[in-house]
């Protein structure tokens, strides 16, 4: 359903239109819809335009919007509709499209002299849009082919008040100064390179140290919780992703089919879950077994195209943090409050306690996408929401949403910019257990089909360490930090008293560096900062002496001087209690 920011932000599309045509008398206009953040329109100009020309046109998008003319709708007959677009080949084009479709007429709108083609919703008047500001230009070919002509494309956006717009628009300049990519570049933590291959991924050191404490801390929660680690391969043959049903539901993700000497057909693994099955599956099981639940930081590899990839955020090949609980139908639903609660632990753990939860469901309308009976899914889809309602949490329904094999709860973290990242993932399986003829011995000595939930709480490590890079803008937590300490001598003569203090802190498990470049003591102070390095041990004539240390903690705040016994015990509560400082 389209929701009132939607009908303003496509109404402001027009707008813009009609200040251009004012401006440039003659320019083509092709379509101009309202987007997630905003709205677009493109066009063939017949000069040649850039973001230089943006005042210009909001000044006069402004001037329009003051004369408070009605947006109006009209119905009109093919004909006349020619008629009125006769100039506007692309217009043309789409009143073709509607004869061919059977429409019985043409839905029009005006604002002032400016008519469009379009099906509305709109605002009532122009005082009804909001603040607005034009954000970018782009080229696009009409209708997305590259046989087509190239045309112009305005970005913009619109808020009801400028209040809203001059919050969106600080959210846009804070994204720049964090865009992992960037700060990926500047701390030296991840690249990409096309000898390797688009979409992939390499961890620089820096970066390795990161997500070696983020597994480590993950491996010790889990194995808190019952789970047990397995490892899968990268690979398996075709016929174990026919009986999944991956290479009928998942095929466009799934990279091409390698061969082997004897003409096997295999693929790269989109999933984990098929070699868990199949560990299952390896000797007889009983109730008393269960729930099994087995977890993986195993990793994945997906056919992602070029509009989808993303840096580190959406890369084609990466690591879940997945896991998949067997059990009976009674363990189902305490296995998922469990899943439900852990997850909520973990992301408290990393700052991002505001989660937004959806239900993920089929798409009634399209069931030749799902694996399954319509009525187990209605069941699984009933039972997951039951939870969401039980727990008292707002929710919303993802229709389509759900992957082929069933239903999920999902939830999407909030980060410092009040920006939503998928993460943890809670999904219901009646579908494979039956497809690899799993079973259980139950308590009365017959064979029964199990209950199984797939379910990642971090995700992809890749993005969510993405998300982490721009969450703490490159500023980790001290127990994440590649770097925790640096050591800045003032002077040569504080070299040794400095090598002393390294190799202390390196026997108390700190990461530390000491910086021993022949630089003045405030350019050293500024690389630390600039490298984000929470702590910066600073040494002279006085805590050479005395045997102390002088701290400087990241922000530019001083603490002073101490011993090196308490800064030790100082850092390291950090690190046990996973401080952000």
């Amino acid at each position: 359903m389209t929701n009132n920011l939607d009908i303003m932000r496509h109404s402001c599309s027009h707008l813009m239109a009609a200040a251009i045509l004012e401006l440039w008398p003659g320019t083509k206009l092709a379509i101009g819809p309202a987007i997630e953040e905003g709205f677009y329109y493109d066009f063939e100009f017949s000069a040649t335009i850039s973001d230089s020309d943006f005042p210009k046109i909001e000044a006069k998008m402004a001037e329009i919007k003051a004369e408070n003319l009605p947006i109006t709708k009209k119905e009109v007959s093919f004909e006349e509709a020619k008629k009125l677009f006769a100039i506007q080949p692309y217009k043309l084009e789409l009143i073709k499209d509607l004869i061919k479709d059977g429409a019985n007429s043409v839905s029009t709108y005006t604002l002032g002299d400016f008519l469009d083609l379009c099906i509305g919703p709109h605002v009532e008047s122009t005082k009804d849009i909001g603040s607005f500001k034009l954000l970018s230009l782009a080229g696009a070919y009409w209708r997305g082919d590259e046989k087509n002509k190239m045309l112009t494309r305005i970005y913009g956006t619109c808020f009801p008040t400028q209040k809203e717009l001059d919050h969106y628009l600080w959210q846009i300049e804070e994204a720049k100064k964090r865009d992992h990519r960037k700060l990926g570049e500047e701390l030296d933590l991840f690249s990409q390179n096309d000898e390797l291959g688009v979409g992939l991924i390499l961890w620089h050191p820096k970066l390795s140290i990161v997500r070696e404490e983020i597994e480590l801390w993950w491996r010790q929660e889990h194995r808190k919780r019952g789970y047990q680690y397995v490892y899968t391969p990268h690979i398996g043959r075709k016929v174990l992703w026919d009986r999944s049903g991956h290479t009928n539901f998942y095929k466009d993700l799934m990279y091409p089919p390698l061969k082997d000497e004897r003409n096997d057909v295999y693929f790269l693994k989109p999933m984990n879950c098929n070699g868990h099955m199949l560990i299952y599956k390896s000797k007889p099981r009983s109730y008393k077994e269960l729930p099994i639940r087995w977890c993986e930081l195993g990793t994945v590899y997906r056919y992602e195209l070029e509009g989808v990839r993303h840096g580190i955020l959406r890369p084609r090949g990466f690591t879940q943090d997945d896991a998949h609980i067997i059990c009976t139908k009674e363990q189902l639903i305490p296995e998922i409050e469990n899943v439900l609660d852990f997850a909520l632990e973990m992301n408290a753990v990393f700052g991002f306690k505001d989660l937004h939860y959806d239900l993920s469901v089929m798409n009634p309308k399209d069931t030749k996408k799902y694996a399954g009976d319509p009525k187990e899914w209605r069941m699984a889809e009933d039972a997951l929401e039951g939870i969401l309602e039980r727990r008292k949490v707002k929710f919303g329904k993802d229709v389509g949403g759900a992957k082929f094999y069933g239903p999920s709860i999902d939830l999407k973290a909030e980060d410092a910019l009040g920006r939503l990242w998928q993460g943890t993932t809670i999904q219901f399986d009646f579908n494979l257990p039956s497809r690899f003829d799993l079973k259980y011995i139950g308590l009365d000595g017959k064979d029964h089909v199990p209950y199984m939930i797939h379910r990642t709480l971090l995700g992809s490590l890749e993005r969510f360490v993405g998300v982490l890079i721009e969450q703490y803008a490159g500023a980790f937590p001290v127990w994440l930090s590649p770097v925790q300490v640096k050591i800045v001598p003032i002077t040569d003569k504080h070299l040794e008293y400095g090598k002393k203090i390294l190799e202390k802190l390196l026997s108390a498990d700190i990461r530390v560096s000491l910086d021993e470049r022949n630089e003045t003591t405030s350019a050293k102070i500024r690389d630390a900062e600039l490298q984000k390095i929470p702590y910066i041990i600073v040494i002279g004539d006085k805590e050479m002496k005395a045997k102390s240390v002088n701290i400087r903690v990241r922000g530019e705040k001083v603490l002073g001087e101490m011993s090196q016994e308490n800064f030790i015990k100082l850092i390291k509560e950090d690190i046990v209690k996973k401080r952000q400082i």
